[in-house]
């Protein structure tokens, strides 16, 4: 009975649409479904992801979100297990997050920060150039859980990641700031049909680095980052921060779900409508993911 009353509780700060899966959308869900109580604030509110024609909708201030928080400062629902940020907009925006991430750490010094850097993708920056820096010097040395991707990777460490090499090495760097793990969800690393990710935890001298190598999926999914975030943090959890064990099974859910996504629009013209993700029809795939890519441990040591 004692194991039903206390689930994990996450407050979760990221993008909302009305229509599809994105930012919140696609993290509230897999994460509830994994056993967590999820609070959750939109950053902006808005009709669909950015990729169809017609996008409308509201961004939430800085004023805004300290307002809730201090809502729930005032009726003492402030204590949370985990903080787990996705797209944020603005610069004065990520700067609260930051103060959030302080009050709420000063009520649970426990509480585990999982930030998912979205700034870009495949060499395209879609967040103001602002950010970069605060990002780097704000935000890395106090997140716990860092999900960036190829792009995102290079950003934060404002240097060129190449090959396999390059890409521990800027990993190190993120440790180096204060970052415990770094996952990175993917690469180009690998060969031309495959992707590569690779993950990297280091506690005092002991240090594990895994990598998985994926086939590519023909298409563009928005969202499956947003899911790789969530999941992340739910299997970290849930396997006492196994590393191989939680990329696999994140990894695993989310080529479920793109899989599914591809099932259901096979024969139809690819768009952003079609290839939104099947995020509900997944749900058995999220509970219990089947693991077909297995991890490698590159080395472990203390």
């Amino acid at each position: 009975m004692e194991e039903i009353c206390n689930f994990p509780k996450i407050l979760s700060i990221q993008s909302h649409v009305v229509h599809g899966y994105v930012g919140n959308k696609s993290a509230v869900f897999p994460l509830q479904l994994l056993g967590f109580e999820v609070d959750s604030i939109n950053s902006v509110q808005l009709c669909t992801h950015t990729g169809y024609k017609k996008v409308t909708g509201q961004i939430l201030k800085e004023d805004d979100l300290a307002d809730l928080v201090e809502g729930l400062k005032e009726n003492q629902l402030d204590k949370y297990d985990y903080l787990l940020t996705g797209y944020v907009g603005s610069f004065s925006f990520l700067q609260e997050i930051a103060k959030v991430y302080e009050h709420l750490k000063s009520v649970n010094s426990n509480i585990i920060f999982v930030c998912d850097p979205v700034m870009g993708d495949n060499g395209q920056l879609y967040v103001p150039k602002e950010l970069i820096p605060l990002y780097i010097d704000t935000i890395v040395p106090i997140a716990d859980i860092l999900t960036p991707n190829h792009f995102e990777l290079e950003l934060l460490t404002e240097r060129k990641v190449d090959n396999l090499e390059d890409a521990w090495k800027s990993i190190d760097m993120l440790h180096s700031k204060g970052c415990k793990t770094v996952v990175v969800s993917s690469s180009e690393l690998g060969e031309a049909d495959h992707l590569l990710a690779l993950a990297s935890t280091k506690l005092g001298e002991t240090n594990q680095k895994v990598t998985i190598t994926l086939k590519k999926k023909q298409g563009t999914f928005v969202g499956t980052g947003d899911i790789f975030a969530a999941l992340t943090l739910a299997w970290m959890h849930k396997t006492n921060n196994n590393l191989k064990m939680s990329l696999e099974y994140t990894i695993a859910t989310v080529q479920s779900v793109i899989d599914r996504t591809l099932h259901c629009a096979e024969g139809l013209i690819h768009t952003a409508a079609t290839l939104e993700l099947k995020l509900i029809q997944s749900k058995k795939d999220i509970e219990a993911p089947s693991v077909t890519f297995f991890a490698k441990c590159i080395s472990e040591n203390s």
